[in-house]
C-alpha cells in the first residue's frame, strides 16, 4: 500500500468525525503489519477531557480486534491543516509500534516521519 492510498483511506475516515466544538475534522487510517487497514476519526463531547483523537481511535480500534503490530499512520485534517498527533497520541503509538511511520499532507504533499522523531523519548514500561 502507497502512502498516497493510506492518505485517501485517512480522508474517508475523517467524514464520519464528530467535532462541533473545535470545527477540526480529523481522519486517520493505521496500516497493520499483516496488510490490515483500521480507520478512525476524531469524537469531540462537550466535557473535551471525553473527547477521542482520530489516531487513538484507529489504534483503539485494531488493538481491540487484537492488532499488535503496526507499520504506518496516516492522519490528515479537512481543512487542510497539517494534522501532527498531539502527545497523548503519539505516545499511545509508541506502546505499539516505537519504529512506525507516520504519514501527513503539509502543503500539498505527502510528508513521512519515523515516529521516533515526533516522540523521542515516550515513556515505556522499562523505562527506556
Amino acid at each position: 500500500m502507497t502512502n498516497e492510498e493510506l492518505i485517501n483511506h485517512a480522508k474517508e475516515a475523517l467524514l464520519s468525525a464528530y467535532a462541533p466544538y473545535s470545527g477540526f475534522y480529523v481522519g486517520a487510517a493505521l496500516l497493520t503489519k499483516n496488510g490490515k487497514i483500521y480507520t478512525g476519526c476524531n469524537i469531540e463531547n462537550a466535557s473535551y477531557g471525553a473527547t477521542n483523537c482520530a489516531e487513538r481511535t484507529a489504534v483503539f480500534k485494531a488493538v481491540s480486534e487484537g492488532e499488535r503490530e503496526f507499520e504506518r499512520i496516516a492522519v490528515v485534517a479537512k481543512d487542510g491543516t497539517t494534522a501532527y498527533p498531539c502527545g497523548i497520541c503519539l505516545q499511545v503509538m509508541h506502546e505499539f509500534a516505537r519504529e512506525m511511520k507516520v504519514i501527513l499532507e503539509h502543503k500539498g504533499q505527502i510528508v513521512e516521519y519515523d515516529l521516533k522523531s515526533l516522540l523521542p523519548a515516550g515513556f515505556t514500561l522499562s523505562g527506556v
